[in-house]
């Protein structure tokens, strides 16, 4: 058995992971950059070594810094996590070489499952369905045009190389396919360092279904079932559940069946997922399932088959990487009941889902769940990697119950001033059609308006602060005379929010929301969201965008500028692109004008509110 283990990783997986090793005994080792020095991840383990910079590559991603960390603190074994080095078979050989346990699949296996093409036409000799496509090799933009047309529009363009969303666009048209072409590729190339594409074609009311399978050094298989990520933004996964609802026995036992197919063809150890994408305009069945690619790492939503199935997956991780056999058997294995999770990221839903990012003044989970998490109160969220705050697990005997719960564990949620997407949350567990499981990939998008909270609080918020600004004052008898908790309120008070202010009298026990409140503000916290309420008339402190001042929302790097200095803009028009937490946000004209003052060029690194240009309206071109 493993006597000391490395986690090569950050935030909530290398807790989860410490987590497990602590339990079976295992010493672990912590690595860290700059920014994580007193990281969760950094205070739980048992060691905690400094490996560079903050940026992910200079650090996490430098496979040698981690390698020389083992060695020096004596860890005989290494856990990728995933993200970062997760499926690089490079890294998992250098491991190797080393003289060092890789808790994960062997990287001839990594490098077989690696890139989608090759992966595909792989799956095909197994005898595994894929998905109607172009992964040849000719990447010219001629041959791809063809092919696209030949496959018929829509069509889905994917980074051969890529994962989480990245360098993935869907294509309706061919005036489209050019430039989606071109972000496609430059985003791959900047996030996998492979800038090769395939083309798939468009499924009709596609549900995203991934099986969860094992393996051992003793060719030993099985899998964990299912679990449905359907629900995606951008193509990120927000909330996953297990099992796949609407999954009969018989369509189950094929798509699983066809995933241990996929792990044996590559000879397949440690945990990994195949991903399918169904066509489900006609319900889940086994002829309308087709592999899409497979994932050699643990995922990020292994605990809702965890939770169904009472397995500790990084526990079978450990013991297999040690030489063990698979703890159980296929026939040993079953559901039990049924289990959701969400992600709660660091987003402002309200302002097209920015990165918010930022010290945790005051955080609080509920109980009545599983969460698992990277930061404490008082922990900052960091511009330079994942805008994830946890996972929200939740379990029942039915998918009725386990929603419930899950939508208690969100709704209640708290958070400040760091921004969450936790109202967006609670809003699409209690939405009726995903209660009645009516799912695809494109819930989200075409709901996407009544899925986001207000920005501007609602009433009974209102109530709520001012019942919170002056509890303390009707709980106080001195100089309030006369005064009864059942008479009509004499008393209000002033408060400020989003640029209105009201004067509001004391009206106690509004119900649905709790609050915190000190000398200069209130905050309300409503079913997930967080209002905040300055006391008196003060203003609200917002800069108006009327004067056509382009501001960067957050920091990043600027990786596209299409415009230049005098250059006549259009409303809508975009100007440039900015890059942060690994993902693309393209920045508008406003209205028609100018543009003025362009400060920056591809390749700047640029501060959150940094003016980056004006549009100046009503000017003529230069």
């Amino acid at each position: 058995m493993i006597r000391k283990l490395l986690i090569a990783n950050r935030g909530e997986i290398a807790c989860r992971i410490i987590r497990t090793a602590r339990a079976m005994g295992i010493a672990t080792v912590a690595v860290y950059s700059d920014a994580d020095a007193k990281a969760l991840h950094v205070r739980s383990a048992d060691e905690a070594v400094h490996i560079g910079p903050s940026p992910a590559a200079e650090s996490y991603l430098v496979g040698a810094k981690i390698i020389a960390a083992a060695k020096q603190t004596g860890a005989d074994a290494v856990h990728p996590g995933y993200g970062f080095l997760s499926e690089n078979a490079d890294f998992a050989q250098a491991v190797i070489d080393a003289g060092l346990i890789w808790v994960g699949p062997r990287p001839a296996s990594i490098r077989a499952m690696g890139l989608k093409d090759a992966a595909k036409q792989l799956m095909r000799s197994a005898g595994v369905p894929v998905t109607p496509g172009y992964d040849g090799s000719d990447q010219s933009v001629e041959r791809l045009t063809k092919e696209a047309e030949a496959i018929g529009y829509p069509v889905l363009i994917k980074a051969v190389a890529g994962g989480g969303g990245k360098g993935m666009r869907k294509v309706d048209a061919p005036a489209d396919f050019a430039a989606a072409l071109e972000s496609c590729r430059r985003e791959a190339k900047a996030s996998f360092g492979n800038d090769e594409v395939l083309l798939e074609k468009w499924i009709t009311s596609p549900r995203h279904i991934e099986v969860q399978v094992f393996g051992d050094a003793h060719g030993n298989v099985v899998h964990l079932f299912e679990r449905d990520c359907s629900l995606q933004r951008r193509h990120q996964k927000v909330i996953e559940e297990a099992p796949a609802p609407g999954m009969d026995a018989a369509t189950r036992e094929a798509i699983c069946a066809a995933a241990v197919r996929a792990a044996k063809a590559v000879d397949y150890e440690g945990a990994g997922t195949i991903e399918f994408i169904a066509d489900a305009s006609e319900g889940l069945r086994a002829d309308r399932i087709f592999f899409m690619e497979m994932n050699t790492r643990l995922q990020v939503e292994h605990p809702v088959t965890e939770e169904i199935t009472g397995v500790d997956l990084v526990e079978w991780q450990l013991r297999v990487a040690s030489g063990e056999p698979l703890p159980k058997r296929q026939d040993e294995l079953s559901i039990n009941g049924h289990a959701i999770e969400a992600r709660l990221y660091a987003e402002d839903p309200a302002k097209g889902f920015l990165p918010s990012t930022g010290r945790l003044d005051y955080l609080l989970f509920q109980d009545g769940g599983r969460v698992e998490t990277g930061v404490e109160e008082g922990d900052a969220i960091s511009p330079f990697y994942d805008p994830m705050i946890a996972k929200l697990v939740a379990w029942g005997k039915t998918r009725e119950e386990a929603n419930d719960r899950l939508f208690q564990m969100v709704s209640s949620v708290e958070i400040w001033p760091v921004r969450s997407n936790a109202g967006f949350l609670s809003r699409t567990l209690e939405h009726p059609d995903f209660e009645n499981a009516i799912l695809d990939t494109g819930f989200i998008a075409e709901r996407l308006h009544s899925l986001i909270p207000p920005e501007a609080a609602e009433d009974h918020v209102w109530q709520r602060a001012a019942e919170a600004a002056l509890l303390d004052v009707v709980s106080d008898n001195e100089g309030l005379a006369g005064f009864r908790l059942n008479s009509t309120p004499k008393i209000s008070v002033t408060l400020s929010h989003n640029g209105e202010t009201r004067t509001l009298p004391f009206e106690p026990a509004v119900a649905g929301s709790t609050s915190y409140h000190d000398d200069q503000r209130v905050l309300v916290f409503d079913y997930g969201s967080t209002y905040e309420f300055e006391r008196g008339a003060r203003g609200t402190g917002q800069a108006s965008a009327a004067d056509g001042a382009i501001l960067a929302p957050m920091p990043g790097k600027v990786i596209a500028v299409d415009v230049v200095e005098g250059q006549a803009v259009t409303a809508g028009q975009r100007l440039m692109v900015l890059e942060a937490m690994k993902m693309e946000h393209a920045l508008t004209a406003p209205f028609d004008g100018v543009v003025e003052g362009l400060s920056v060029s591809a390749g700047a690194q640029v501060q959150v509110e940094a003016v980056l240009c004006t549009v100046v309206p009503g000017a003529s071109e230069k």
